[in-house]
């Protein structure tokens, strides 16, 4: 308590002397880390509200507060700087307190590259190049479909040649099945300039933002002077890729007589999942185009308004569209903000607006509909990833433990050493009955002497580590611990588990060796389950697990041990060599008594002498 008021009172001290500027902060914990990245446009100000007094403030903000060592400001010209800088910072070091916005898998783009004779194409990467990404595409038939649109319509090429000004005047290439299918002008050997084919992508670019009418009306001009100069086949060409935008633009849904651009926005909540949907339709020129959403995790503490302004900072830190106004089921905590940097971003001012009554609000029915449908998607996608997908062994072994709730992820420590030296713990975790080896951990014992084996001192010292670590980072906590032993390893478990002040926020068991015993804390006698029950096979395998994992880390380190004593202490021989011959031979032992020959086709020559005079020095010790 005292280091705690000490971090407060000196964190107080340095908010007091911060900038009174618009910019970003950064809280930091003990290890440099981030915990919360904000913008605000009073630093000083912003930053103080979170050591007020207040019975109001919510528990995630104590928390984080009271993890908090250091604050650091970066001070930025105007308000969309911070929000943008604000927006890469959270990508880029994904600090554990703020929203996570997420899609629920990763959607496809439409691709201008950055290139000369610019490829159009699908991708799932984002590269900061230059290139142009309309999307992402969370409906990806509507996405081929505009792709298959732009290829039909438009002489794009598709090769991934080098269309750089020399290799075209070399002639280096030839022209290609698409040039003879009429697909492809053939940019590649001349038959096509820059400029024709510039004037082309700025085309696609039109039918992909959506601006289907000016793109007619583009046309419709080339058309009319391609007939002036008798040009009747480029004429009738242009006149087929106008019925075709027409027929393309006619599956659009027209949700407003006037040809306007807007984002439409709606948020549904699930305060009881922590969680949240966005979703933005998108119009352009009065017809819906597209449709995305995104998933927001980690809500608890902030308002629906709040939600909402991450949501559209997300959103617009992402595209390369501003569209002339803006509407929301819901006001946004910092309006004032969003519009001045969507205004900055697009030229011309944005207007952010609320329907409540007539057609205006009837759209946004509609929107809010669509957003609670998908909250409802991923509610039961949640359900069916919990509950249903939970092995009757899990449902069995909460039965026969009498546990308080299901044992959806277990914890199980084993300690394994060799003659007592090379000592090793092992941490695995099964998550509804299930191994999840992303979550294994090993640990290097440190507080028993080499050479004196202690499983109860080393369990002690694992467990310890563990739980410290888990609350410092507030989690995931197990719903049962499982410590390979009996009564004297869980005794060592549950005086570290009292040591970290862990003990009693989930059950732990001991399981015995010889009779598959079962040990509670506190009590004398072991609790017997029965031999073919499905919960005792279960709580057998996650032992077994653990103790094969703390094996093979205990060989890997042995094997470690050998390699380095007997081959890289080897003049000219590194980790590679060790591999290439490790690989060849199969074991040092064979490395030994390897004949030259068969040395050099593996090393070389020099190192071939290197190495039999090596092993020729500790043959001849007397």
């Amino acid at each position: 308590m005292g280091e705690s008021a000490t971090n407060r009172d000196s964190l107080q001290t340095k908010v007091s002397e911060l900038p009174t500027r618009c910019g970003v902060y950064q809280f930091l914990d003990e290890n440099r880390n981030p915990l919360y990245i904000g913008k605000a446009i009073n630093l000083r100000s912003r930053v103080r509200s979170y050591f007020r007094k207040d019975t109001h403030v919510q528990g995630r903000i104590r928390l984080l507060i009271a993890k908090a060592v250091d604050v650091q400001v970066i001070v930025t010209d105007n308000e969309a700087e911070a929000l943008i800088l604000e927006n890469n910072l959270i990508k880029e070091r994904k600090p554990r307190y703020n929203i996570v916005l997420r899609d629920g898998k990763t959607y496809p783009y439409i691709c201008i590259k950055k290139e000369p004779f610019p490829r159009v194409f699908i991708t799932r990467r984002i590269l900061k190049d230059g290139s142009k990404y309309f999307g992402p595409y969370t409906d990806v038939g509507s996405m081929r479909r505009a792709l298959g649109i732009v290829r039909s319509i438009f002489k794009l090429r598709t090769c991934s040649l080098d269309l750089s000004p020399e290799p075209i005047q070399r002639g280096k290439y030839q022209v290609c099945l698409e040039f003879h299918i009429k697909k492809c002008a053939g940019p590649c050997v001349g038959y096509q300039s820059a400029e024709s084919y510039d004037e082309t992508v700025a085309q696609v670019e039109m039918l992909l933002k959506g601006h289907t009418s000016a793109l007619k009306r583009t046309l419709q001009d080339a058309m009319q002077a391609a007939s002036e100069q008798q040009q009747y086949e480029e004429a009738a060409r242009i006149r087929n890729q106008i019925d075709a935008i027409e027929t393309y633009a006619q599956r659009q849904k027209v949700v407003t007589a006037t040809p306007v651009d807007r984002d439409l926005f709606a948020l549904a909540t699930a305060r009881d999942e922590n969680a949240a949907v966005g979703v933005c339709f998108k119009v352009r020129e009065g017809k819906i185009i597209g449709r995305e959403h995104k998933i927001m995790r980690q809500i608890e503490g902030h308002e629906d308004s709040v939600l909402m302004q991450r949501y559209l900072e997300n959103y617009y830190t992402q595209t390369a569209f501003f569209p002339e106004e803006v509407f929301l089921n819901i006001p946004t905590s910092e309006p004032e903000a969003l519009v001045e940097f969507l205004s900055a971003q697009r030229g011309k001012k944005v207007l952010l607006i609320t329907p409540q009554r007539g057609q205006k609000a009837e759209l946004m029915r509609m929107v809010q509909a669509n957003a609670d449908l998908l909250l409802g998607e991923f509610k039961l996608e949640l359900l069916k990833r919990g509950e249903d997908r939970i092995p009757f062994a899990v449902k069995a072994l909460q039965s026969d433990l009498r546990l308080g709730k299901l044992p959806r992820r277990i914890e199980c420590f084993d300690i394994s050493h060799l003659g007592g030296t090379g000592t090793v713990a092992s941490c695995i975790v099964f998550h509804n009955g299930r191994p999840r080896k992303s979550d294994y951990r090993s640990y290097k014992i440190r507080g028993v002497p080499d050479g004196k084996p202690d499983d109860f001192l080393s369990m002690e010292e694992v467990i310890r580590r563990r739980f410290q670590r888990i609350q410092d980072e507030d989690g995931p906590w197990p719903d049962l611990v499982v410590v390979d032993g009996g009564k004297g390893q869980l005794s060592s478990a549950i005086k570290a588990l009292k040591q970290t002040d862990t003990y009693g926020n989930f059950p732990v068991i001991g399981l015995s060796k010889r009779l598959e015993e079962v040990y509670f804390p506190e009590d004398k006698e072991p609790y017997h389950i029965a031999k073919q029950s499905a919960s005792l096979q279960l709580i057998q395998r996650v032992r077994d697990e653990a103790h094969r994992f703390a094996v093979n880390i205990q060989r890997k380190q042995r094997k470690s041990r050998l390699l380095h004593s007997e081959l890289l202490d080897i003049p000219g021989v590194g980790p590679k060599t060790v591999q290439k011959l490790i690989r060849a031979f199969g074991s040092v032992r064979k490395i030994k008594h390897a004949d030259q020959k068969a040395l050099k086709n593996i090393v070389g020559p020099s190192l071939a002498k290197q190495i039999e005079a090596y092993f020729s020095k500790q043959v001849n010790v007397p």
